[in-house]
């Protein structure tokens, strides 16, 4: 995992990002970007991107963007963690195993992530 933080650097151009931090998962990476509004206010930018192979052998990456604004990161991390609690609960705990990625043909394989919050606890 790769941190950035980037309040010590900015200028006028790229005012906007605050902090940055990459999850490499498998074929997929994970950016997780705090942003400032310009009235200074904080949100998160969640990013999923993939690398997509076209049958001529070029690639591209397809990627997935949330934004989440501080007024709902509670619900959020809620939400998130009643989901991962079920399928704990209904499928054994899974993380650092190994399992068949669902949007591959093909038969590579991704690792599970689990992230800390920022009090260290998972």
């Amino acid at each position: 995992m790769e941190e950035n933080d980037k309040r010590g650097e900015f200028d006028q151009h790229d005012r906007e990002e605050i902090y940055s931090k990459v999850v490499r998962a498998g074929k997929r990476t994970y950016f997780f970007d705090v942003k400032a509004t310009r009235k200074d206010d904080y949100y998160l930018t969640l990013t999923e991107s993939k690398k997509i192979f076209d049958k001529d052998g070029r690639f591209h990456f397809e990627k997935h963007k949330l934004f989440l604004y501080k007024e709902d990161f509670e619900k959020f991390a809620d939400g998130y963690a009643d989901a991962v609690a079920y399928i704990k609960k209904m499928k054994g705990d899974f993380s650092e195993q190994v399992r068949e990625d669902p949007d591959n043909d093909e038969d590579d394989a991704f690792v599970n992530v689990e992230f800390e919050d920022l009090d260290g606890e998972k």
